[in-house]
């Protein structure tokens, strides 16, 4: 009966064991999922904002610009998906129009990381003076396709519909 006795309590302190590793290692998967969401966010925003510059005016930044805060509306207001403070801080760059032979939208923000990622970032050099993660998306496109560009009417649309008359 002894021998039954001792093993009554193995399941609890194995249990005890493996429990925190195990909530451990679901943790760190948090901190890469949501930078890898807001990234995937800022690029799909930043390549939309460009296929609407392409065809945008020079007065048209401001509503460029409005269409791109639109679309990072989809990155919750939370510091570890991105430091709001107060403002809407996002970094956003427009550089082109329709004139131009390519366009650009670059976003930029900051994220703060979850407590067990912090210390290891500061330690790897990987945040800035605030204690946050830096994160970045560029996207640059043509503003014309390429048979566009290699025609041998130009550029301009009215040349082209000239063309089709004939």
């Amino acid at each position: 009966m002894r021998g039954i006795r001792d093993n009554c309590g193995q399941g609890t302190v194995e249990a005890a064991v493996v429990i925190p590793v195990m909530f451990l290692l679901l943790l760190m998967l948090v901190q890469p999922g949501i930078v890898l969401y807001d990234r995937l966010v800022m690029g799909n925003a930043a390549a939309e904002g460009c296929r609407l510059l392409a065809t945008a005016t020079s007065d048209m930044g401001g509503s460029c610009e409005a269409f791109v805060r639109h679309r990072l509306a989809a990155v919750p207001q939370h510091d570890c998906f991105h430091v709001h403070g107060g403002d809407c801080s996002w970094d956003i760059e427009l550089t082109g129009d329709e004139s131009a032979e390519t366009v650009t939208v670059r976003i930029g923000n900051e994220i703060r990381p979850l407590p067990l990622f912090d210390a290891g970032a500061k330690l790897l050099g990987m945040t800035n003076a605030a204690g946050n993660l830096e994160i970045e998306e560029s996207v640059t496109l043509p503003t014309q396709p390429g048979w566009v560009a290699s025609s041998e009417l130009g550029m301009a649309p009215s040349s082209w519909i000239g063309a089709w008359s004939s």
